[in-house]
């Protein structure tokens, strides 16, 4: 057990459970340690049930008594099979501890267990949780501060938050005339509309900030510094303000010219549509004259029209009767018996195609999903170590049974030949007494020694019996020591004398109470 106990240990670390450096074994452990351990398990096995699971016990018995409760129920819930209560946690024993380990580390998810090589330790689980803290934070999609719920404030909560104001592009000084002609294009705002304030229509406005992201100098080279006079400042800055004037009065330009060609696009667009209202009023205008003679044509193109709609009619029956029919007849083929089963083999064999193509696809994604596993796991010594180590166990288990065949079989022969034994010593007895009670009735000292031969007989009969009592209080005596050996090991003693300290804890806190309530 020394190896699954060291196993247990190491896993249990890996999960954050702080076991000192002197516990080797499952016996070691108390029932603070043990509570920590199984709580620490259950928070990664299943965050929901350890919401209110404290990781320590608490001073009053009353408490206690009830985290052991919630602790077994926990386990129940996840799927323990064996019995649990409060004792287990609190009077604990050590193979029922060992075997609550063994299900909760086997319950573990994989991608949660680290390699073995890795260090353990307060450091390294205070840095997981940072890093998973860190990723939760990431994995969260940053949204502005107008559009966040209250969850979404809790988890992208800054500092200062600015909140984000849209203005409108104005250029005052350099559109004379232009605002009454771009009016109609400015896109709607909040509030009313600011005066002296002209609004563009959204390529204009692209069109300006690529124009001033391309065009504009750095303003890094204005900075003065140690070794410059003022004078050069200055004139520097007025050649900048110069050069800025220029750019702007270009781009004012450039503005215009663009709202310009934006607005003579709809109009050659309003235009267009207008000219064909006037062809077509335009050619019934010219229908009016001859007015006769154009209703004449009318009607005779109405009545063609008429007559090629017939014919099509006509045409489009010679040529949809033989489709009826055949309509009909592939109806009447698949409303039989043989083609409805075919049908339903055919959708059967389509199912199952489907539920294959399902379960392929599932199976290739875990397939690659456990290769990525594989080429992640690293190739250290120790778990050469562990899986040389289940070699050697299993191969000693082999040799132990082979070992208990071999003590079985030889009992088994003892048995037969103790059997053939016995059948024969009561034959010879019988042999023996048959020939020496009838020499008996004539001799004297024959009639003696067929006492002795009965005498004889009976001790060896009552010496067999006292062989075999013998090996039954011998069996009996060993399974008295094997349960005094578990009795041992489940700490029954400690244990009573704890539940002793227990309950005189229990009657002084029901004491306590007591007189409180009688004081109150």
């Amino acid at each position: 057990m020394e190896e699954v106990d060291k196993i247990l240990i190491h896993a249990l670390k890996q999960v954050g459970t702080e076991v000192p450096e002197e516990i080797n074994s499952v016996k070691q452990f108390s029932s603070e340690l043990i509570v920590e351990a199984v709580v620490r398990c259950i928070r990664v096995i299943d965050p929901g049930l350890s919401s209110t699971l404290a990781t320590s016990l608490p001073p009053g018995m009353s408490a206690r008594f009830r985290v052991g409760m919630s602790l077994a129920q926990a386990c129940q819930d996840i799927g323990y099979k064996g019995e649990l209560g409060y004792q287990t946690f609190l009077y604990s024993s050590e193979p029922e501890i060992r075997s609550l380990l063994m299900f909760l580390v086997e319950k573990l998810p994989r991608e949660s267990a680290e390699t073995s090589d890795q260090p353990t330790g307060k450091s390294v689980v205070l840095e997981r949780t940072i890093a998973a803290a860190i990723k939760a934070h990431l994995a969260v999609p940053w949204l502005p501060p107008k559009c966040r719920l209250p969850l979404n404030c809790e988890t992208q909560r800054q500092g200062v938050m600015h909140s984000f104001h849209v203005q409108p592009l104005s250029l005052t000084n350099c559109t004379k005339g232009s605002s009454k002609r771009h009016t109609k294009g400015s896109p709607p705002t909040h509030g009313q509309p600011v005066q002296g304030v002209t609004y563009f229509p959204l390529k204009a406005c692209l069109s300006v900030c690529v124009c001033v992201q391309q065009e504009l100098p750095p303003v890094a080279k204005t900075i003065p510094t140690n070794h410059q006079s003022e004078g050069d400042v200055q004139l520097g800055q007025q050649e900048e303000l110069a050069y800025l004037q220029q750019q702007f009065q270009q781009l004012c330009s450039e503005v215009d010219h663009l709202a310009v060609l934006d607005e003579l696009k709809q109009r050659e667009l309003r235009n267009s549509e207008k000219e064909e209202k006037i062809q077509v009023k335009k050619k019934t205008i010219d229908l009016l004259p001859d007015a006769d003679n154009n209703l004449l044509k009318l009607q005779a193109l109405v009545e063609a029209s008429a007559k090629r709609v017939v014919n099509l009619a006509s045409q489009w029956e010679k040529h949809r009767a033989p489709l009826v029919d055949e309509y009909r007849r592939l109806k009447d083929i698949c409303s039989s018996k043989d083609s409805s089963k075919k049908l339903s083999e055919i959708k059967s064999l389509h199912e199952k195609i489907r539920v294959s193509t399902e379960e392929a696809k599932k199976k290739e994604d875990a397939y690659k999903q456990l290769v990525t596993e594989l080429e992640n796991l690293p190739q250290d010594a120790s778990r050469s170590a562990y899986t040389q180590r289940i070699l050697e166990i299993v191969s000693n288990i082999k040799k132990q049974k082979e070992e208990i065949t071999k003590i079985l079989s030889d009992t088994k022969e003892l048995q037969k030949e103790i059997n053939n034994l016995t059948g024969k010593l009561d034959r010879t007895f019988a042999v023996t007494d048959e020939l020496v009670f009838k020499d008996a009735k004539k001799d004297e000292t024959v009639r003696k020694s067929y006492k002795y031969l009965a005498a004889l007989h009976e001790n060896c009969n009552q010496l067999i019996q006292t062989i075999e009592d013998t090996g039954t209080i011998l069996r009996e005596i060993r399974d008295l020591e094997e349960q005094i050996e578990t009795e041992n090991g489940n700490k029954t003693v400690a244990n009573l004398e704890r539940i002793l300290e227990d309950y005189k804890a229990i009657r002084q806190e029901n004491a306590s109470l007591a007189a409180k309530v009688r004081e109150g």
